[in-house]
């Protein structure tokens, strides 16, 4: 068995990341910032490492022993200025590879998103080759492109860098799908263009399953997409999700034209146009399939649902 580091343990992908690792009997460490944070991964069988992402200097011991760092702490809050985003998201990750390379961890994964490749077009059947957006108007987006090319640059004999980008991660307590249903709620969501949009997803033992297949079998410096691979009209799909989270508001629509001057970027990307991704990549180099399907994923969800009404 293997020890893994792991930043962001604690967010919505590291839980699920922390249980596949451990369920398959590797030693686990994740990075906290707090002690609820410690608390969680504790509670999943991971030893938690107190510290600050950006100062590495109080955790970076720690990496020591590991055989692969998972790094999936970035700045999730979407509104932030780019100098949090250059401080957290880039910042954070030039320091994660650094550590690890220290270290002499031998693989770096990172969790990286289509986001990094959003400036404004919607991205239609496109796969690894489509360029990184670093120029992107979007703060978000463009921290998403530096700090994954600072991923890929590192890369060396012995260090091998991966970047795992999975689109829409939902899932029993995604924080995206309940902030969604939230606004829905509150009358603060409405369907761009009627929502009509097609969309890829990633459930988020799929996207789990991506980054661990990255660790065995990525190929030094390359990035994969990996998704449930079904698409989704938006509007199905959130409809769906809503009503699961007891959303009988009624959501109005809103035109292309008024969203441009009411709905921030990127927001209005990620909710206002199609988004569908290759995944060959990752099925041809990494082996790569859902192994949760969309009917299953919906039923955890409603399970855990009702498990918190309880």
């Amino acid at each position: 068995m293997s020890q893994a580091f792991i930043t962001g343990g604690s967010g919505f992908i590291g839980r699920a990341l922390i249980r596949r690792l451990v369920a398959e009997g590797h030693t686990v460490r994740a990075l906290v910032r707090s002690q609820a944070s410690a608390d969680k991964v504790a509670a999943l069988g991971a030893q938690p490492v107190q510290g600050q992402l950006t100062e590495p200097a109080g955790w970076q011991d720690a990496v020591a022993g590991s055989d692969v760092m998972f790094h999936l702490a970035a700045e999730t809050d979407i509104t932030a200025d780019r100098e949090r985003h250059e401080q957290v998201t880039v910042g954070g990750t030039r320091a994660a590879v650094e550590a690890a390379r220290t270290a002499g961890v031998a693989t770096f994964v990172h969790c990286g998103s289509e986001a990094a490749l959003l400036a404004g077009e919607p991205l239609l059947d496109v796969d690894e080759t489509a360029p990184l957006r670093p120029d992107s108007a979007s703060a978000y987006c463009a921290a998403k492109a530096v700090s994954e090319q600072v991923v890929l640059d590192a890369g060396a004999p012995g260090f091998t860098t991966v970047s795992i980008r999975p689109r829409f991660v939902w899932g029993p307590d995604s924080s995206l799908t309940q902030g969604l249903a939230a606004a829905a709620k509150a009358g603060q969501f409405a369907w761009i263009d009627g929502g009509r949009h097609t969309t890829d997803v990633t459930y988020v033992d799929n996207a789990v399953e991506g980054l661990v297949r990255g660790w065995r079998h990525g190929r030094p410096g390359q990035a994969y997409f990996v998704t449930d691979q079904q698409p989704v009209v938006l509007r199905d799909f959130l409809e769906t999700v809503f009503s699961l989270h007891g959303v009988d508001a009624a959501i109005p629509d809103m035109d292309a034209e008024t969203a441009a001057h009411v709905v921030p970027v990127p927001a209005r990307w990620f909710v206002g146009q199609s988004c569908t991704l290759r995944t060959d990549k990752a099925v041809s180099e990494l082996g790569y399939r859902p192994v949760v399907p969309r009917a299953a994923g919906f039923a955890a969800v409603e399970e855990a649902l009702a498990a918190g009404a309880a």
